[in-house]
């Protein structure tokens, strides 16, 4: 049977969040979901694939180790979300990517509401000088972390900011003492989620017996 849920919550522990990762949760402000396959544009069924790392199996790539180099110019703060006007101008910027299935807001992944932000969430935010080219929004379990969003810079396309927001919410996971973080969903067919396959420990979740395995990279 398609596995297709979802439940709304103002407040969830640390524990009881890292519970519903392990089990394929994810969230977007109070919503829970999960699901275990989608339809492409065209029509295509798409399976749904968990993902998570290893942060003791964790090491970088040479393409990661350049990329961090590449934009070792740029200053990045870490810090609690809070919405601002350089955010929202970032976020349209990002969404002119897109040519269908565009997000309307930031708010379709994020809630600035405080009685409906279930849980604690920090951005890493990057600044090319003093203009911001990038963010991201990592959610904070007791023993893990989620990434829920990342936007960058669309003229800065080879920096590879994406990657860069990514690999600075690892080394965060990292050095706070948690054991996993969560990148979110890819899928098992080739999709514009493949980047997310591209971490050493990489490991995935089986809908069929509810257990992590590793994955490789790239699967």
């Amino acid at each position: 049977m398609p596995i297709s849920e979802y439940f709304t919550a103002d407040s969830v522990p640390p524990v009881g969040f890292d519970q519903l990762l392990e089990a394929g949760w994810r969230h977007f402000g109070e919503y829970f979901f999960r699901y275990d396959r989608q339809q492409t544009s065209g029509g295509a069924t798409q399976t749904i694939v968990p993902l998570r790392v290893d942060l003791s199996r964790w090491r970088l790539s040479s393409s990661q180790k350049k990329n961090l180099k590449r934009n070792q110019d740029l200053k990045v703060r870490i810090g609690p979300t809070f919405f601002h006007r350089d955010l929202e101008d970032l976020f349209h910027r990002h969404r002119s990517r897109f040519t269908e299935h565009a997000p309307e807001a930031l708010t379709d992944f994020l809630s600035f509401r405080p009685a409906s932000v279930p849980v604690e969430n920090q951005s890493v935010v990057v600044f090319q000088e003093d203009r911001l080219v990038a963010a991201s929004f990592l959610d904070i379990g007791s023993w893990s972390t989620s990434s829920i969003y990342g936007v960058f810079d669309p003229g800065l396309m080879q920096r590879g900011l994406g990657i860069f927001t990514m690999l600075i919410e690892l080394q965060f996971s990292l050095k706070t003492g948690k054991k996993y973080y969560y990148p979110g969903y890819a899928t098992e067919e080739p999709s514009v989620y493949d980047y997310k396959k591209q971490f050493h420990g990489l490991e995935r979740y089986s809908w069929e017996t509810g257990v992590w395995t590793p994955a490789g990279r790239f699967f």
